[in-house]
C-alpha cells in the first residue's frame, strides 16, 4: 500500500514543492488551502505530471470550528491516510502586528489553527500506532527579535506544540518532525530587507520528504541554519537586547 499524504496550506511555494516530491515517489495526495481555483490547477498538474491520485478541498486554518468536519471528509476520501504536512502560515506586516488586532491574525494563522487541526490528526494516528506529522515552523521561533517577534512567538509556540506531540505520540510509533526553514525564496519573503543565504522552495520541499528516511526530530533547512541559530540563541541577553535584529 502506498503513501497517502494530507498537505495543509498546499498553495504555498514550499508546500507545492513538497507535494511534488511526495508525488514523485508515488504518494496519493490530499491538498487543502483557502484558494480552490489554485488547488485545482496544482492538483491537475500533479496528476498529469506524476500519474498519482490527488484530491483537494477548501481549508481555512483560522476557522477552527470547521476543522473536525474537514478532517472527516479527508478520511472519507483517504481512509488509509499515512501522514500530514502542515505548511500554512502568515507573516503579515510585522510593524502593523504590534497592534494586537493585527497580531492576533498572525498568531491564529501560525499557531492556533495549527494546534486545532493537529490535535485531530494526533487523535486519529495515535490509536492506529502509525503515521507521521510534519510541521513547518521557522527559525524565527528560536529567539524573539524586534523585527518579527509576533510571527516568531507564534512559530515558537508551534515548535513547542510539535515537541509535546512528539513526546505524546512516541510510544504509539507516530513520528512528529519539526521543520525549521531559514530564508526561502517565496511570495511571503519577497522584498524583505536583510535576507541572506536564501534557499529555493524546490530544494526545501525535497529535503522535507527526505527527512522521513532519517531519525532527526528537528530539522533546520538548509542545514547550516542550525548553527546560525545556535549562535544567536547563545548571545547573552544583556547584549542581545541591544542588537538590531
Amino acid at each position: 500500500m502506498g503513501e497517502a499524504v494530507l498537505i495543509l496550506g498546499a498553495t504555498s511555494a514550499i508546500a507545492r514543492a513538497t507535494a511534488a516530491a511526495f508525488a514523485a515517489r508515488g504518494a496519493a495526495l490530499y491538498l487543502a488551502s483557502r484558494d480552490l481555483d489554485e488547488l485545482q490547477r496544482i492538483a491537475s498538474d500533479l496528476r498529469i505530471r506524476y500519474g498519482v491520485e490527488v484530491h483537494y478541498a477548501a481549508f481555512d486554518a483560522e476557522a477552527t470550528e470547521t476543522h473536525a468536519a474537514f478532517f472527516q471528509s479527508v478520511l472519507a476520501n483517504m481512509p488509509d491516510l499515512s501522514g500530514v504536512v502542515l505548511a500554512f502560515g502568515y507573516l503579515g506586516d510585522q510593524q502593523a502586528a504590534r497592534d494586537f488586532k493585527v497580531g492576533a491574525k498572525v498568531i491564529a494563522s501560525n499557531f492556533t489553527g495549527a494546534a486545532s487541526i493537529l490535535s485531530l490528526c494526533a487523535d486519529h494516528f495515535e490509536p492506529l500506532q502509525r503515521g507521521f506529522i510534519i510541521g513547518i515552523s521557522s527559525v524565527a521561533g528560536d529567539r524573539g527579535r524586534q523585527s518579527n517577534y509576533v510571527y516568531g512567538a507564534a512559530k515558537g509556540a508551534l515548535s513547542l506544540y510539535l515537541q509535546g506531540l512528539r513526546n505524546r505520540l512516541y510510544a504509539s510509533g507516530v513520528r512528529v518532525i519539526t521543520i525549521k526553514p531559514g530564508f526561502v525564496d517565496t511570495a511571503m519573503t519577497y522584498g524583505l530587507p536583510g535576507l541572506f543565504l536564501v534557499a529555493s522552495p524546490q530544494d526545501i520541499g525535497e529535503r522535507i520528504v527526505r527527512t522521513l528516511g532519517k531519525q532527526a526530530d528537528v530539522v533546520y533547512l538548509p542545514w547550516f541554519w542550525r548553527y546560525i541559530m545556535l549562535i544567536i540563541k547563545h548571545v547573552p541577553e544583556p547584549i542581545f537586547k541591544r542588537m538590531k535584529l
